[in-house]
């Protein structure tokens, strides 16, 4: 491993952290070699469970009715579930962004959703949260979705040898994950920048331009498929499921669909054991609620809801099946486990897997106006429950203002590490209150709509930038999408449903808000 750093001087004196300001000191703290000072050994191991599309309504410890997820619940109810936690934005390429940089993704061109053959979003030179739990003696590792990129042009990644730009370039040791999502080629794994189970007879193309000659497609050839779309996502067909982009060629290599979440809890495992008498960070990111919607044959027609319930069965089995590998391993003691969500939920998204007419009056977004992709807070309203019985002190449910994109300073804090000068910018440490142990809000949230967007939470109010963009989504889903041409207020104390606009009655907390939205895009 290439990102090494000497930390037991560092714990001595702090002053003597690194102070990554330029691309050249960040690439020098990689590339130096580390020993763990045996005081970071107590240090809690770490795994942030990030699913997709899962919405605050989803799980049966947020009041879901017509599903239930035990595993979830279980540890909601021995740790910190929040009911007031806001992911970066609403859909999942910039939201990862600001989680795994600490920097608003507004800031940065190019953090739109990602294809899946985009260049890699993070720049290498980018202080990352995997960087800063390096260098509190963590081993490090990515594991499942991916969605922000790899290498360093887009459309010229080397499918068929190493990728040049990966996880491994962002504080990651290890690193097995899709490219992008489970609807958009190509349909492999990437483990240390290759193609894993790579096929050399069958060598992979990919284009998001034109299709392959002689390759069918959804449109082409919806008789081959076992899950038809619904709008979109009828170009290349593997597993019987058609996507968005071509691909041909890969093989042994290509993933099944009702395999990803067994193959993401036993690379886990894996790393688990490999590590398991050091610090560990895994970043581990389930595919489940995202579309398609595929699971394994053991959760088929176990929900009411069709393969979105059946998936969140699945999501809530492989939280068991982590939290078990964890205690036959000694380890849940001292492991904090958080589970959270990229963004909103959202029924219909592009498959016809019946999703809307059998949530019946299943509210995914629970309380929340709006879903995925909007600017109502369903869009960025996001579960989240941490767990670590050794350091929570009891169980709490708090309706605490935060955000996501405190994740770098909060977790390196756990760590030991306080981020330098310029590094994870708009994050702030935040671990009282995620540990339970605080109820102090943050004095903000901030988020970004699919059209970029911008709305800012404080604990009272809800603020909707003016914006272009008609009310509804325009390419399927049957969401509000909350854009005006005029600015939006929504009072929060009293309701969760953003009814009633009341900018025009308050026009000086407009204003405030307004003022302190251009504070914050200036960086402040």
């Amino acid at each position: 491993m290439s990102r090494h750093i000497s930390l037991f001087p560092l714990l001595l004196f702090p002053s003597l952290l690194p102070q990554p300001a330029s691309a050249q000191s960040i690439t020098h703290a990689r590339q130096t070699a580390r020993k763990v000072a045996p005081a970071i050994a107590q240090r809690p191991n770490v795994i942030l469970l990030v699913a997709d599309d899962v919405g605050w309504g989803d799980l049966s410890c947020y009041g879901a009715s017509r599903i239930t997820t035990p595993a979830i619940d279980s540890l909601a109810a021995r740790g910190v579930r929040m009911t007031n936690m806001h992911a970066c934005a609403s859909t999942s390429t910039p939201s990862r962004y600001g989680l795994l940089t600490g920097s608003y993704p507004f800031r940065k061109r190019g953090t739109d959703v990602a294809a899946g053959n985009a260049g890699m979003v993070i720049a290498p030179d980018r202080t990352t949260l995997a960087d800063l739990m390096h260098r509190g003696g963590y081993a490090t590792a990515a594991i499942g979705k991916w969605h922000l990129g790899l290498g360093s042009e887009t459309g010229a990644q080397d499918w068929n040898g190493r990728i040049d730009q990966t996880p491994a370039d962002l504080g990651f040791d290890y690193h097995y994950i899709m490219a992008a999502t489970a609807d958009r080629v190509p349909c492999v794994w990437i483990e240390q920048g290759r193609v894993a189970d790579y096929d050399p007879s069958e060598p992979i193309s990919v284009s998001y331009a034109k299709p392959f000659a002689g390759e069918p497609t959804g449109r082409t050839h919806p008789e081959q498929l076992v899950l038809k779309p619904s709008h979109g996502h009828d170009q290349s067909i593997v597993n019987g499921i058609s996507r968005i982009g071509y691909m041909k060629g890969g093989g042994r290599a290509l993933w099944r669909d009702e395999d990803l979440a067994d193959s993401i809890v036993s690379h886990a495992v894996r790393f688990i054991d490999s590590h398991r008498r050091q610090p560990f960070f895994i970043y581990l990111c389930t595919n489940d609620i995202h579309v398609p919607r595929w699971p394994a044959a053991r959760f088929r027609g176990r929900s009411a809801m069709g393969l979105r319930g059946d998936a969140i069965l699945q999501l809530d089995a492989t939280v068991r099946a982590v939290t078990d590998a964890l205690r036959l391993r000694g380890l849940d003691q001292n492991t904090l486990l958080i589970i959270t969500s990229d963004n909103g939920p959202v029924l219909d998204d592009g498959y016809q897997d019946d999703a809307v007419r059998l949530a019946g009056d299943h509210q995914p977004a629970g309380p929340w106006r709006g879903m995925k992709y909007s600017a109502f807070e369903g869009g960025s309203a996001v579960p989240f429950i941490a767990y670590w019985p050794k350091g929570i002190p009891h169980a709490l449910v708090s309706d605490a203002l935060s955000s996501l994109i405190d994740a770098p300073a909060t977790l390196a804090a756990l760590a030991g590490v306080t981020p330098a000068a310029g590094e994870a910018s708009d994050s702030r440490n935040n671990l009282a209150t995620w540990l339970g142990r605080s109820t102090e809000p943050r004095r903000y949230a901030v988020s970004m709509a699919a059209n970029r967007c911008l709305t800012l939470r404080t604990p009272h109010y809800k603020y909707i930038s003016p914006s272009d963009g008609g009310p509804m989504i325009t390419w399927g889903p049957q969401i509000e999408t909350g854009y005006k041409p005029q600015p939006q207020l929504y009072d929060l104390s009293d309701t969760h449903r953003e009814a009633v606009d009341v900018a025009p009655e308050r026009p000086g907390i407009v204003q405030r808000m307004q003022r302190l939205l251009g504070k914050i895009r200036g960086g402040d």
